[in-house]
């Protein structure tokens, strides 16, 4: 049995980032539900719920869903109307395809206010004699009925003769009612019959391997094997052909019945596919003395580049570009590299050992390729680049000597090649204030001013300019 799990319910909350308390809208169709469960607990802001094509036999646990506007529960098991009571705002409800034939249960839907549109078309119900005049009498708020607008006048006639369309809508659904039970029984006994008719067959399969099949099995083991599959095709086209072309009542157990049958033999297939996977030989990798084999099962491009430049090898992988990374699993050895692709295994063997522990591996950003970079585990060491490195130093070195012995040429000045008038004995050394730098004093200032009224004038000194 398919039950709602909240995991079901976030995968279809993608739109709301798998947030379900705030959850307005949510489609589960075609989950071959069969419960309807958990939604008015995980989910109480719902307005919208889709659960068409599902096997859901009974409306429930959607009651304390007091934001609920619009609910599709087509193509289900459901035989009654029920447990919509809660649903306030409900004003849109699609039943089609049901299997409701107690049209009387309609009358739960009289405290829904706000319901305008009902689809009850391909349910037993609608062949009843008097079934629209019975429902546009019933749901007062009722607008549309089966994509059909009710019409006021309509609406007069079908309550001028609603006693009498009632009575016969009761005595139309109990005979519906004691068909249903019939029907019911006939589903028991067909399944029963189905169940024994399966136990015989496992009997007759144990049969088969009895000890002198057995001894029979050792001397003609392949021959054995194929007759045995060739019966039991046989056999299958046959169990199927005769399911498919008996008729059958159109009933809620012969619908479940047809999804169980074709989920019993779809895990028979899925249980036969893995059988043979099993059988298949696996790959082999590495042989019994330890030689490890270049294997390329996913069939893929590569390239393999020796960077001598910076001493490593590099792989590049063809992958495919839209491939989720997590399908992909590296494993790098001193002398080979493995690479799984969706299990698929890429072996290489190096030309050189490397070291797994400093290697890399990334995705392409432009091509989605697996690039892998393996250092070489046996350094080299180049002396040419080491040469051309500790030349630029020394050129470096040059360069800056040279540069700071034309800075000292520049900044040092001989004073007896090249002469220049002394600007400090422009006043008379009797007349500065001391020793040393020129210190500024209010009061030698003013003698000094006082002193250049003595000032005479020297021809041999160059004027200040």
């Amino acid at each position: 049995m398919v039950r709602i799990t909240e995991d079901l319910v976030r995968r279809r909350a993608e739109h709301n980032n798998c947030e379900i308390f705030s959850l307005e809208e949510i489609s589960l169709h075609q989950q071959e539900i069969e419960k309807l469960e958990y939604l008015d607990k995980w989910c109480r802001d719902l307005k919208i719920l889709y659960l068409q094509n599902n096997l859901i036999p009974k409306i429930e646990n959607v009651g304390k869903l007091k934001k609920l506007e619009y609910l599709n529960v087509a193509l289900n098991n459901i035989e009654r109307i029920e447990n919509l009571e809660g649903c306030e705002v409900l004003n849109k409800l699609d039943l089609t395809a049901n299997f409701i034939g107690e049209l009387s249960s309609i009358e739960a839907l009289k405290y829904n206010i706000h319901l305008k549109e009902l689809f009850l078309v391909g349910n037993p119900c609608t062949e009843f004699e008097g079934y629209r005049q019975f429902v546009v009498a019933t749901l007062h708020q009722l607008k549309c009925l089966d994509s059909k607008e009710i019409e006021r006048s309509e609406r007069i006639q079908a309550l001028q003769n609603y006693p009498e369309v009632k009575q016969k809508i009761r005595e139309q659904e109990q005979a519906y009612l004691l068909k249903r039970a019939r029907e019911k029984e006939e589903a028991q006994r067909r399944m029963q019959e189905r169940k024994d008719k399966k136990q015989k067959q496992m009997e007759s399969k144990l049969g088969f391997d009895s000890p002198d099949s057995l001894q029979n099995k050792e001397n003609h083991q392949a021959e054995g094997d194929r007759e045995q599959q060739t019966w039991r095709t046989v056999e299958d086209n046959e169990e199927d052909r005769r399911f498919w072309e008996e008729p059958t009542p159109y009933t809620p157990e012969s619908r479940l019945e047809t999804h169980r049958y074709i989920e019993e033999k779809r895990r028979a297939k899925d249980n036969t596919k893995e059988s043979k996977k099993r059988e298949r030989p696996l790959q082999t990798l590495v042989t019994a003395e330890g030689k490890v084999l270049n294997v390329n099962v996913p069939k893929l491009r590569f390239s393999l580049k020796d960077d001598e430049e910076n001493n490593q090898i590099i792989l590049d992988l063809a992958v495919y570009r839209h491939l989720d990374t997590s399908l992909l699993d590296v494993d790098i050895q001193p002398t080979y590299i493995r690479v799984l692709v969706k299990g698929k295994p890429f072996q290489l063997v190096l030309p050189e050992e490397v070291k797994p522990d400093s290697s890399s591996a990334k995705r392409s950003q432009t091509t989605g390729h697996l690039v892998v970079s393996m250092p070489k585990a046996k350094e080299i060491i180049l002396a040419k680049q080491k040469v051309s490195t500790s030349i630029k130093h020394s050129d470096g070195n040059t360069l800056q000597k040279n540069a700071r012995s034309i800075q000292v040429e520049k900044l040092e000045v001989d004073p007896s090649k090249y002469s220049f008038p002394d600007v400090t004995k422009i006043i008379q050394e009797k007349e500065r204030t001391g020793q040393g730098p020129i210190r500024l004093q209010s009061e030698k200032i003013t003698e000094t001013k006082k002193s250049y009224v003595d000032f005479e004038n020297n021809e041999d000194v160059p004027p200040l300019i």
